[in-house]
């Protein structure tokens, strides 16, 4: 085990993917020479070169519609947006294509690709750049929807996503970039989806939560605890497919 942030568990998750699998790549808005506006992508050009680690154009659409072309073609490739908000410019794109190959071709064609970046508010970014779409891409057949409230969680996740059949949509709180915790080195390691956890013990009242209010919700559990009170928290880890099990137990 390593102490990391979360931002470079995500880099670790798609480096040892990358190392692994020749069929993976990475395209979006300034990750190659700039490296990424959150340094996501940092060292990555230099280590794969320009056909592995794309510069793309400002052109949301054309990015999730090349990575669905690329992964029905076989291709694993993982499109950064600068920040979530801006794939709403891409949702016909992942909406009506990514997520409905598979129906469209009974089954025999898979979309394995990943659409991962920040997004929500708490970093001091404009009201463009604030919002949170998990409870938009989980009404929608085809997608998977991630979204990981630990380091730990978010390298296991993002492996889980890239070795997949099904395209994806990863989520990351942008405040919880700079978070540390333990993740393990292990370049196997990964978290299944549609698992969720006990992130705390507790047996007068149960906190579901997931990504950052994960966290509020930990803290918020402590202060509970000081007056007597205490809370179980769940963390969902994914949105679609949904566990539900432990809430209900």
């Amino acid at each position: 085990m390593s102490e990391k942030s979360y931002r470079d568990a995500i880099r670790d998750a798609m480096m040892e993917e990358m190392d692994r699998d020749a069929n993976v790549l990475i395209m979006g808005e300034d990750i190659g020479v700039y490296e990424g506006t959150f340094r996501i992508t940092a060292g990555m050009l230099k280590k794969y070169g320009p056909k592995r680690v794309i510069d793309t154009p400002i052109a949301e659409a054309g990015m999730a519609g090349t990575a669905v072309g690329m992964a029905m073609l076989g291709l694993r490739p993982i499109v950064e947006m600068m920040t979530m908000n801006f794939a709403i410019v891409a949702a016909d794109q992942i909406l009506n294509h990514a997520a409905k190959v598979r129906y469209f071709s009974g089954g025999q064609v898979d979309v394995p690709m990943v659409i991962r970046g920040p997004q929500g508010a708490g970093v001091q970014l404009s009201a463009q750049h604030s919002q949170t779409f998990e409870s938009f891409y989980a009404h929608f057949p085809g997608l998977k929807v991630v979204a990981p409230a630990t380091p730990a969680d978010a390298k296991g996740l993002l492996k889980t996503s890239i070795r997949g059949r099904d395209p994806v949509i990863f989520l990351e709180s942008a405040a919880l970039y700079g978070m540390k915790g333990e993740v393990p080195d292990d370049a196997d390691f990964t978290v299944p989806f549609g698992v969720s956890r006990i992130a705390r013990e507790g047996s007068d009242v149960t906190i579901v939560s997931y990504s950052r209010m994960l966290q509020m919700s930990l803290i918020a559990a402590e202060k509970l605890a000081e007056e007597g009170i205490e809370c179980e928290v769940i963390d969902l880890r994914t949105l679609r497919p949904l566990d539900l099990d432990p809430a209900y137990e």
